[in-house]
């Protein structure tokens, strides 16, 4: 099985290096990642300034690493098309990302962006993200839950333009299930800030606002009482009902 993964954090960073070595066990492993942090860049394209793709030294087993200049969504797109020169690969997984992807988060991370160009490409897709923005945050737990969850999304299969989103809870884990997105949003996102010039700005944070915390099938819930959720993520964004 040849492997492609990505990310949003760069390469080097726990997460990715953690799920490379998982992958690693099931197949051939080409990591092709940004260079830096690139979170919140949903499927962002780097449209108006060249592009770098550099291969680097790996030292994880049965695996080869490039570092891009651009976006998960970018790194996704050199894959395809320069390294892999057209060929698909047989999976790609994003991640695992540092911070949870649940309900309207889907729509910013560019760990998922990377899985939607993978969807694009006809490329059975999956983005492992676990509910902590630490990098020393402990992954030991969610370790032996991504095989296992690998094996069975293979098994269950991938619809047309359909990928999965995989979340995490910090610590020990009971089960995962699927689970849909929950409805919610973050609000208080513009904190007022001065610069080192003395000059007013804002910088980026926020709280999210679930509005159904009693729902029971949703990620945000199950993500909350230990456990995985795993949710389909489909690219077709029509609303059929209000084409009748």
């Amino acid at each position: 099985m040849e492997i492609l993964i990505t990310n949003d954090d760069g390469w080097g960073t726990p997460g990715i290096r953690l799920l490379a070595q998982e992958m690693s066990r099931l197949g051939h492993v080409t990591v092709v990642a940004p260079d830096s942090p690139r979170s919140g860049f949903g499927a962002c394209i780097t449209a108006t300034e060249a592009i770098y793709l550099t291969k680097v030294e790996s030292d994880i087993e049965n695996t080869d690493v490039y570092i891009s200049t651009g976006t998960p969504v970018d790194c996704v797109k050199l894959a395809v098309e320069v390294v892999y020169q057209g060929k698909l690969p047989d999976l790609l997984v994003s991640g695992i990302n540092h911070g949870n992807n649940c309900s309207v988060n889907v729509l910013y991370s560019g760990t998922m962006g990377a899985c939607i160009a993978g969807c694009e490409h006809g490329i059975p897709s999956i983005g492992f993200s676990i509910d902590d923005h630490s990098m020393e945050v402990d992954l030991q737990y969610f370790r032996p839950w991504i095989e296992k969850i690998t094996h069975r999304l293979l098994d269950r299969g991938f619809a047309p333009r359909v990928c999965y989103n995989v979340n995490a809870p910090v610590g020990e884990i009971d089960d995962a299930r699927m689970a849909r997105s929950s409805h919610g949003r973050w609000i208080k996102e513009m904190r007022p800030h001065t610069d080192e010039a003395g000059k007013d700005c804002y910088l980026l944070g926020g709280e999210f606002q679930n509005d159904e915390p009693d729902a029971k099938d949703t990620d945000w819930w199950m993500l909350k009482h230990r456990m995985i959720a795993i949710q389909p993520v489909t690219i077709d964004v029509t609303h059929y009902a209000s084409l009748r």
